[in-house]
């Protein structure tokens, strides 16, 4: 009501933009809260915080995983513009290349898909240059990774067709278990007004629940992890070894770099996300890691 009054009174302040709190400092209410349920006496101090400009968390994720998806294509289907097209006709396309765009590609489908008929989000907003910032990293890292996994010069894993198999093995089943879990956690069951922590099912993948609570992100950072050992590649020659070329051609490298921040990223969230379970599903989720088994 009170953001609706503000909106009311000056259009340029929509109540997502809005941030109101009962104290300076002190956390924001939140958009459910009465006002007037507050309120000890007739009078009641709110202090008010320009947010900046806002927007859903379904166009967020819709915006950062659509550009992935169509820069990682444009760098598979080799444009002149990317390289050189003589170079790219002569050059053997490895099997491989189309695994790891296939792969890729499903990596964030699947993401875009659960955007928009899995996941339950909050009617919340989150800023605008919060999706700036997570569209620079992923298209960033996306236009990294593609571009030397597509590049004519691009060679096969040093233990060939074995290392690529079981990579891609292990890459699927990640997807498949993140798939799951998401499904599993939008459909949480309640007891009364309670609702209750996923537990494991008949299905396998879910059986992660037993040992963290956030087996989501243990999928994720496997899936970037069988990827990595997928594409993993050597130098060509002994000239390209001595000038370091290596250092800045090897998509193993690349896609490593990525795997590792995002590891470490999700091992936070994890983290985070651990500690509300931690006070809403105690019993439950004591004896658990956050996101590796045992380790944390």
């Amino acid at each position: 009501m009170a953001r609706a009054s503000i909106h009311w009174k000056g259009p340029q302040w929509y109540p997502s933009r809005v941030g109101l709190q009962l104290e300076r400092n002190g956390p924001f209410l939140k958009d459910s809260i009465n006002i007037q349920s507050l309120a000890v006496s007739s009078i009641i101090t709110l202090y008010f915080t320009d947010l900046g400009q806002q927007v859903g968390w379904t166009t967020f994720f819709l915006t950062e995983y659509t550009g992935p998806l169509l820069i990682y294509l444009l760098f598979y289907i080799r444009l002149s513009t990317i390289y050189d097209q003589v170079e790219s006709r002569k050059n053997f396309r490895h099997p491989v290349v189309h695994l790891a765009c296939f792969c890729h590609c499903l990596h964030y489908i699947r993401h875009l898909l659960e955007t928009l008929f899995v996941h339950k989000f909050s009617e919340g907003h989150t800023p605008l240059k919060n999706m700036i910032k997570g569209c620079a990293f992923y298209w960033g890292f996306t236009s990294w990774i593609a571009y030397y996994i597509n590049h004519p010069r691009y060679t096969p894993p040093s233990f060939g067709h074995r290392q690529v198999s079981y990579a891609a093995l292990a890459f699927l089943m990640c997807e498949a278990g993140n798939h799951f879990i998401n499904v599993a956690l939008a459909h949480q069951t309640n007891s009364g007004n309670k609702t209750c922590f996923p537990s494991p099912t008949y299905n396998p993948f879910t059986w992660l629940f037993l040992l963290v609570s956030c087996p989501n992100y243990t999928y994720e950072a496997g899936s970037w992890i069988s990827f990595t050992v997928m594409t993993q590649t050597l130098p060509e020659t002994d000239m390209e070894r001595r000038h370091m070329i290596l250092f800045f051609k090897s998509s193993s490298l690349v896609v490593g770099i990525f795997a590792f921040l995002m590891v470490i990223q999700m091992s936070l969230w994890a983290q985070k996300k651990h500690k509300l379970y931690l006070k809403r599903f105690y019993p439950e989720v004591r004896r658990k890691a956050a996101m590796i088994p045992i380790i944390f």
